[in-house]
């Protein structure tokens, strides 16, 4: 049997002390490798820290949910309300924090999952719920053109709210519009006819025919300002841009022409508003907003007294102050020879059937003359068309 002290005792003196020094290291070494081993085990066994911004269930709307991460990192976070709508966001390149893209809506539950690996790479998983209060104020909207449309080249997105907006950067950051071919466009603030808060979208330029449209207006959660409230809903819609077909309107000469695609379809002899007072026509570019057959018109809701009050065939809608293009016998003797309606621009009864059924909602009229009462305004209709670009840009509450 081998005896180790034996052969210990055996060695040089100077042996004996290299053999001492060899087991102290391998004694030493052996503790660190000790003490490495319980540290990692330490760490591995021991989750990061998370937390979330919003708790309770009293949580005033309009909040962005933000997420952190101490003695860790975050990998993935998921924030949902009861209905499954989810708030995206983003994960900061440290991983220690997550941001939500958007903001709380009023009266929603949400739910908050987070999962997370602690430094030594301990995985856990947190979950948190909250409710925000309902909102004391809502503010709604009404959108031209409608949804799934095919409209004209001049059709801007218009959007009237029911209630002020105060914080118009808030909302229009929120109101995202796409296309299939990367129109240039901008937003522009008006206060509409009706004296509601307005905000429109045209493109720099008429649309390009076949151009495919989207608005998503995502404004739930968003406050419009102490007089209007909280949005409580997201809103969406999307239209196609039809052929290119511009209606031009010659008063001096008392001609309307279309021409689609760039080719002249048809001239029609008109005559328009009697000059010298505000019976006279507007100028410039207006666009075609409804298609509404026959109507009545009476003078009095336009404020030209008692001068009519008659039942109007093939009224096509140019203006919210009364201008039309329709059918007016009574004035057959003045078509293509002079002006003298009460401010529209009437032809006979054939021509304003065929001009009806060609036109589209969308379509510019370009309307010029000599004896006109003014340009029209932007928020007269769709009048945004007779400002330069730059000066509708900066109508724009973000570029503005």
């Amino acid at each position: 049997m081998f005896d180790a002290t034996r052969s210990y005792r055996r060695l040089s003196p100077q042996s004996r002390r290299t053999v001492a020094l060899a087991g102290t290291a391998a004694l030493a070494a052996a503790a660190l490798t000790a003490c490495s081993s319980a540290g990692a085990d330490a760490k591995s066994d021991k989750p990061a820290n998370v937390a979330v911004n919003l708790s309770g269930t009293k949580v005033p709307a309009g909040q962005q949910v933000k997420v952190t991460a101490q003695n860790g990192e975050l990998t993935d976070v998921t924030v949902a309300d009861a209905k499954g709508t989810k708030l995206t966001g983003k994960l900061a390149k440290d991983g220690t924090s997550w941001t939500s893209d958007r903001v709380t809506a009023p009266s929603a539950a949400y739910t908050v999952t987070a999962h997370s690996k602690g430094t030594g790479g301990a995985e856990a998983t947190k979950t948190a719920t909250f409710r925000t209060v309902a909102a004391g104020k809502v503010n709604k909207l009404d959108w031209r053109p409608g949804t799934g449309g095919t409209v004209g080249v001049a059709q801007p997105i218009s959007i009237v709210f029911d209630h002020p907006v105060q914080n118009k950067a808030a909302v229009e950051k929120q109101l995202k519009v796409t296309t299939s071919n990367n129109t240039e466009g901008s937003w522009g603030w008006m206060q509409d006819w009706s004296g509601k808060d307005r905000v429109d979208w045209r493109p720099k330029e008429y649309w390009q025919p076949g151009t495919k449209v989207k608005l998503a207006a995502q404004l739930a959660g968003v406050d419009s300002g102490s007089t209007g409230g909280y949005f409580v809903r997201d809103y969406a819609t999307d239209f196609t841009i039809g052929p290119r077909q511009v209606v031009s309107v010659d008063l001096d000469n008392h001609q309307l022409t279309l021409t689609r695609d760039g080719q002249q379809v048809r001239t029609i002899p008109v005559s328009g508003g009697t000059p010298g007072g505000d019976k006279a026509s507007w100028r410039g570019t207006t666009v075609l907003m409804s298609k509404e057959g026959t109507i009545n018109m009476n003078s009095e809701t336009v404020g030209l007294g008692n001068s009519y009050n008659k039942m109007v065939d093939y009224s096509m809608r140019l203006s919210w102050s009364g201008t039309y293009a329709h059918a007016a016998p009574w004035n057959a003797g003045y078509f293509g020879r002079a002006n003298h309606s009460s401010g529209c621009i009437g032809m006979s009864d054939a021509d304003a059937a065929t001009l009806y059924r060609e036109v589209r909602v969308g379509d510019p009229f370009e309307i010029k003359g000599q004896e006109t009462k003014g340009l029209i305004a932007p928020n007269n209709g769709f009048g945004e068309w007779n400002l330069s670009w730059s000066d509708w840009q900066a109508k724009s509450a973000l570029r503005g």
